[in-house]
């Protein structure tokens, strides 16, 4: 186990076991991309891991965060974090299976996920580890699983905010749509300029009408070889 500093003013610390599944900046990207208002009340992040976004979000709302996972070895570092940073109060970390979570909950403003990126089958090429194998391919959940679930914890007109892979786009809106999650905004991620997107952000918006969505500027990781001045504002936010 390591302790970590999280960027972002103030700084906080973050546990962190290298076994496990430490957090990528694709957390930190989608947790900027959360647009938090000052109604906003309840937010929920399914497959919490070691509650970053939660944690980064508290950044900028006063909202109460429920932070849910299925792997309890990975919930106790994260609740050894929201203890050390004082943010127990703020921040509820649940270990429970995210399918049928909202047999339990309800009526969030915000539904948030960083999910397992990669499909599951026997052949499936996995990591050493089990735990990075389920952060990483869906093992316990599905994309669409994950959907359906999140459209039922809104509230109506609330809204979903996911990361996922490029290869996956035409997945992620179909299933959006099928469960009536409109998508409003979407974004690409470079690593640098005239590369590839490595991820996009998408927001969908529950029963909204259809159409009307909104493909924002490229969100660029480096520049020059540094990071991009974007970056080094999401890393240092609230400063």
């Amino acid at each position: 186990m390591v302790k970590n500093d999280l960027l972002g003013y103030p700084k906080y610390i973050i546990y962190q076991d290298p076994k496990m599944f430490s957090f990528s900046i694709d957390s930190m990207l989608l947790a900027d991309f959360v647009k938090v208002k000052k109604t906003t009340k309840k937010i929920i992040d399914l497959g919490t891991g070691n509650a970053v976004i939660p944690m980064y979000l508290t950044l900028s709302t006063n909202a109460h965060i429920i932070g849910v996972d299925i792997q309890e070895d990975v919930l106790k570092l994260a609740q050894m974090s929201v203890s050390e940073n004082n943010l127990d109060d703020q921040i509820t970390l649940i270990h429970k299976d995210i399918k049928g979570i909202s047999d339990t909950f309800k009526d969030f403003d915000i539904v948030v996920s960083n999910p397992p990126y990669f499909k599951y089958k026997e052949t499936s090429i996995v990591n050493q580890t089990d735990y990075k194998t389920i952060a990483r391919h869906e093992v316990f959940i599905t994309l669409e699983a994950l959907i359906e679930e999140a459209y039922k914890l809104l509230k109506p007109k609330g809204s979903l905010y996911l990361v996922h892979k490029p290869d996956r786009l035409t997945d992620v809106l179909s299933y959006l749509r099928k469960h009536k999650l409109e998508p409003k905004t979407i974004r690409f991620v470079y690593p640098k300029k005239n590369t590839k997107p490595n991820h996009v952000l998408f927001e969908a918006r529950k029963d909204a009408k259809e159409g009307n969505l909104i493909v924002l500027e490229p969100l660029y990781i480096y520049e020059e070889g540094k990071w991009s001045e974007e970056i080094l504002k999401i890393y240092n936010k609230g400063r």
